[in-house]
């Protein structure tokens, strides 16, 4: 079942083409991913994706919502985790959790804010004001609200980059959980041994233009791993 499709996108800041008639579609119960050099147009993607900002033409639907011209109905179905954490600095972290609830209409969440706060390990740090935290800590609490409202679908940009070795490795199992029952994650990165860790399918994205997709398991059979395979696509 396809929960993402793209079709034809252009978008342009200025005289910059950051992306160039893109398309490709994602599947429900996948992890996939995006990856490409840096200013490849990997993060202009995910904002189109999650109605953050508008393609200068083509088409985008997530989970059979048009995203352009319903971006808010959208994402009350979509969780988001951008590369710059951006929490409100005068909120804890428990406040901001309960205030992402309030706008989701959500009630009786403190006992499933205070499992993610164990989970990701920084319950100690729960009454600090987010412009105190550490950047490690703040990724943390992105992830969290993405995620504690059970989306049907989580964008990532660059997931793994503030967080240590441990939590690295204890939120790549939770997401093929997450996965597993149902969820799908699109992600985007430009670390390719993450990539080829965890995702299902990869596209490849260079200059704006999306290359190809392709299921990880076969580029494996064809490549010795995703990084020789992302070197003779993109070059």
């Amino acid at each position: 079942m396809e929960i993402i499709e793209l079709t034809n996108i252009s978008k342009s800041y200025g005289k910059t083409k950051a992306i160039k008639n893109a398309s490709l579609t994602v599947n429900k119960g996948e992890i996939f991913g995006l990856v490409g050099p840096n200013g490849a147009g990997k993060t202009t993607l995910v904002k189109i994706l999650t109605g953050q900002t508008k393609p200068d033409k083509g088409e985008v639907t997530v989970l059979k919502n048009n995203i352009v011209k319903h971006p808010v109905k959208a994402r009350e179905k979509i969780g988001i985790i951008p590369e710059q954490e951006t929490p409100p600095s005068f909120l804890n972290s428990e406040e901001y959790l309960q205030f992402c609830a309030q706008t989701r209409k959500l009630t009786n969440q403190t006992d499933n804010i205070r499992e993610w706060l164990e989970f990701l390990e920084f319950k100690n740090e729960k009454n600090k004001l987010s412009k105190d935290l550490s950047r490690g800590t703040r990724q943390k609490l992105m992830i969290s609200q993405a995620f504690f409202f059970k989306p049907e679908i989580v964008f990532i940009d660059e997931p793994l980059v503030n967080l240590d070795p441990l939590i690295q490795r204890k939120f790549k199992k939770y997401l093929r959980k997450y996965v597993k029952k149902g969820g799908t994650v699109f992600l985007c990165t430009h670390v390719l041994s993450m990539a080829e860790e965890v995702c299902d399918t990869v596209g490849f994205i260079n200059e704006g233009n999306v290359i190809k997709t392709e299921n990880v398991k076969k580029l494996l059979k064809q490549y010795k791993n995703l990084e020789s395979a992302f070197m003779r696509i993109i070059k």
